[in-house]
């Protein structure tokens, strides 16, 4: 009984300590990131050319999704606000939904899942191939070279991405109240626009966005950097990508909201 309870508490112990180095090997790298993105910046093209991939590409499903999550918020707001003779307010409802939360934890996730997964397996493949450790060899830097870039232009694509959610969910949300339920095309408008308010929902909503993308895009670096060299590493590597990512992604956003409804 004595050596059951003692090898579980050794194997807890175990999973503990690796969690704490995983967390410290990410700082590092994290910081190393931030401190060779000079370097990465006079190559702006290969900024410009991550962007395209991970925020261009992303466009379709993020669009989509958007459209269709809009919709949706259009329906059941509609339906709930009925109750109380408040119908007119459906599209402060949308936009807030929208700019508040939707827009950044949607996009945050979507990204993580299209984005995030693509960026782990095309450095853990480069890892499994040796191509890293042949530009270590040619005196370049992979951080520089691959990871630097990568992590601007997830940075800088997120807040663009988010914002063409909200703007895209609004639009879906229009065409069901306004066409189809039939709710006062003056009023869904004159009322987003009075209830809207710059600082404290879109600037919050673009913090937000910022945030996520740092957190997501250095989540999926990190994981295809520290990839084990295999076919199988590779693939628990994209897994744990979008399992942490998605975690992260829930928890900054718990905590960043209390911070903004306290402030």
């Amino acid at each position: 009984m004595l050596s059951k309870v003692s090898s579980a508490l050794r194997g807890i112990g175990h999973r503990l300590i690796d969690r704490v180095w995983r967390f410290g090997s990410g700082a590092r790298f994290f910081v190393y990131t931030l401190i060779y993105s000079g370097e990465s910046f006079r190559r702006l093209h290969l900024t410009i050319r991550e962007i395209y991939f991970t925020g261009v590409m992303s466009l379709i499903i993020i669009l989509v999704s958007a459209f269709f999550v809009g919709m949706v918020l259009a329906l059941q707001g509609y339906n709930t606000l009925q109750k109380y003779g408040s119908s007119d307010a459906i599209g402060v409802l949308v936009a807030l939904s929208l700019v508040r939360e939707l827009g950044p934890v949607v996009t945050a996730l979507l990204f993580a899942g299209r984005a995030g997964t693509a960026i782990t397996a095309e450095i853990g493949l480069m890892k499994a191939t040796e191509q890293l450790s042949a530009m270590e060899m040619m005196a370049v830097s992979p951080i520089a070279r691959v990871v630097a870039p990568r992590f601007w232009a997830g940075v800088i694509s997120m807040p663009l991405l988010a914002a063409m959610f909200s703007m895209v969910g609004v639009l879906g949300g229009y065409l069901v109240a306004v066409p189809l339920i039939g709710v006062d095309n003056g009023a869904f408008w004159s009322q987003m626009q009075a209830n809207v308010d710059w600082r404290v929902d879109v600037v919050n909503g673009v913090i937000k966005s910022f945030v996520f993308g740092v957190a997501c895009t250095m989540i999926a670096l990190f994981e295809g950097f520290d990839a084990p060299p295999t076919a199988e590493g590779v693939s628990r590597a994209t897994t744990r990508t979008v399992v942490n990512s998605s975690l992260a992604v829930l928890g900054l956003d718990f905590i960043m909201t209390s911070f903004m409804i306290g402030a």
